[in-house]
């Protein structure tokens, strides 16, 4: 990866930037660029060969097997995960602009990602060194002792739009695990998984047991399909992850996925349309919408729908995009031309099929001077009559709210799950039997009740249907990454039910 001046340069010590890539990169033949979104001007470069996936995972295999850090005590790897949750934070900025360059996101938000995931490495080191083994009695005499090992070397494959903090999810159980891992980051942002690998190894991490490769799909098609992989844990589209899960599952190997979204977030007559409103915002926009569990279905209930909108409508428009390196930036460009050009195709489409445009729809007219090159959405509001319709069927991922009326509580429920997706989905009511009965009728993995979008280390995380398989975080996100063993001894006489052993003296 080959760094060159750029409008963010003064905010990176290149020097150091350049010593660590050089340190950690393979070259191959195949070049990819590294485009800043807001600008769309080449930053620097990715390198790699298909060779590299054997390479990668050879090195991987050998350092498990050393068993440097596969049988080191639970304490030991507790130290280690706590000294990188330090080093994380200590390197908060410098990871941030490369996130920002990378998907887009303002700096504020990347830098709050950053310096909230070294929770996730406290989080599972502290459950290191609190779990215990469990002992089974079977019967009088026999006894079964559980215990759970690593899997061996495991493939993470982290997404475009967190590559650094959706990583963290799953490297720091993995490592926990006492697994090595050979980690494929987005094609258009490895650079601070790059940097991820330094502090790790600062850290105490041995050597070898964490591997980044980069390049296309290519390499991650050859990575998911190789026998000396165990596991793998994939972020990314319902379609990728379909085509991943047969690779793995076609082998016996472990699969791990979160996919997309169509998250719906419901605003029942008796909310607190305020606070409702401020939610659905920040459940839509964050990101720039770029998120699997935007709140993107919009279902408010028909007889507070014009109060509802006019506040959305008025609270949009106080959002301001722009630079997202300037700190008063809310919204910042799309990732990518690709993500760009589908967005607003997504858009127009939903116009043609007879949506109502409400807010958005274009470039947004406060672009800044000299980001005219990046790539722009307007935050956009459309008004759909008919949830069949793409615009509330397909992930958008992008800052597209879709607008939908309901007449009851049942109608809300069932529009809710009237998707092939199932990640997460919110509601507001002041109604307690309400809360209840909704919730546990909602089909998705998270269900949010009078807040949205909250993320925690210690929560589960993972969706219904054709949202994955697996949950993340939590002390599910740890078992994933671990083979249950089951040791049963028998303390007494061996059982003899053919009755041919003499009798005993």
């Amino acid at each position: 990866m080959q760094t060159s001046n750029d409008r963010a340069s003064n905010r990176i010590d290149r020097t150091e930037f350049h010593s660590v890539l050089d340190e950690q990169q393979r070259v191959g033949p195949h070049r990819a660029p590294l485009v800043d979104p807001g600008s769309g001007a080449e930053w620097g470069a990715v390198s790699w060969a298909l060779e590299h996936v054997e390479e990668a995972v050879d090195l991987a295999d050998q350092a498990y097997r050393a068993g440097s850090w596969a049988r080191a005590s639970r304490t030991a790897r507790a130290d280690v995960l706590d000294a990188i949750g330090r080093g994380v934070l200590e390197r908060v900025d410098e990871i941030a602009v490369l996130e920002t360059l990378a998907n887009g996101k303002p700096l504020a938000a990347t830098r709050a990602e950053v310096a909230v995931s070294a929770r996730w490495w406290e989080y599972y080191a502290a459950l290191l060194r609190t779990l215990r083994d469990e002992s089974l009695e079977l019967s009088e005499s026999k006894q079964a002792q559980l215990s759970q090992e690593p899997v061996g070397v495991v493939a993470l494959v982290t997404p475009f739009n967190g590559a650094f903090s959706l990583g963290t999810w799953k490297l720091a159980p993995a490592l926990a695990a006492g697994n090595s891992v050979v980690v494929k980051p987005p094609l258009n942002s490895p650079a601070s998984t790059v940097i991820l690998q330094e502090v790790m190894q600062q850290a105490g991490l041995p050597r070898g047991i964490v591997q980044i490769l980069q390049g296309g799909a290519e390499v991650g098609s050859a990575l998911v399909e190789h026998p000396g992989v165990g596991m793998v844990s994939f972020t990314g589209s319902t379609g990728a992850a379909g085509s991943v899960g047969r690779a793995v599952s076609g082998r016996l190997a472990r699969f791990v996925a979160e996919a997309g979204g169509k998250s719906a977030h419901i605003v029942f007559e008796d909310a607190d349309i305020r606070d409702a409103v401020t939610a659905v915002v920040q459940g839509g926009f964050s990101g720039t919408g770029q998120t699997c569990v935007a709140g993107s279905r919009v279902l408010v209930h028909r007889s507070i729908a014009q109060e509802f909108t006019a506040e959305l409508l008025r609270r949009i428009s106080l959002l301001r995009v722009g630079d997202p390196f300037d700190a008063q930036t809310h919204l910042g460009p799309i990732a990518s031309a690709a993500q760009h050009s589908r967005i607003r195709d997504l858009i127009d489409r939903a116009i043609s099929d007879g949506a109502e445009l409400l807010a958005g729809g274009s470039t947004p007219p406060e672009v800044p001077e000299g980001l005219q090159g990046g790539y722009w959405v307007a935050p956009t509001v459309l008004k759909v009559d008919d949830h069949r319709a793409m615009i509330c069927q397909t992930e958008v991922f992008g800052p597209v709210l879709a607008v939908v009326e309901f007449d009851d509580e049942a109608e809300a429920i069932a529009l809710a799950n009237d998707t092939d997706f199932g990640l997460a989905a919110g509601f507001w009511t002041r109604d307690a039997a309400r809360i209840h009965r909704v919730s546990r009728l909602l089909q998705a993995g998270t269900v949010w009740v009078n807040t949205y979008r909250g993320m925690d280390w210690q929560t589960p995380f993972g969706g219904y249907k054709h949202s994955g398989i697996g949950r993340e975080n939590g002390l599910e996100g740890l078992r994933e990454f671990q083979e249950t063993k089951a040791v049963v001894q028998e303390f007494g006489r061996a059982a003899d039910p053919f009755g041919l052993a003499p009798a005993h003296q």
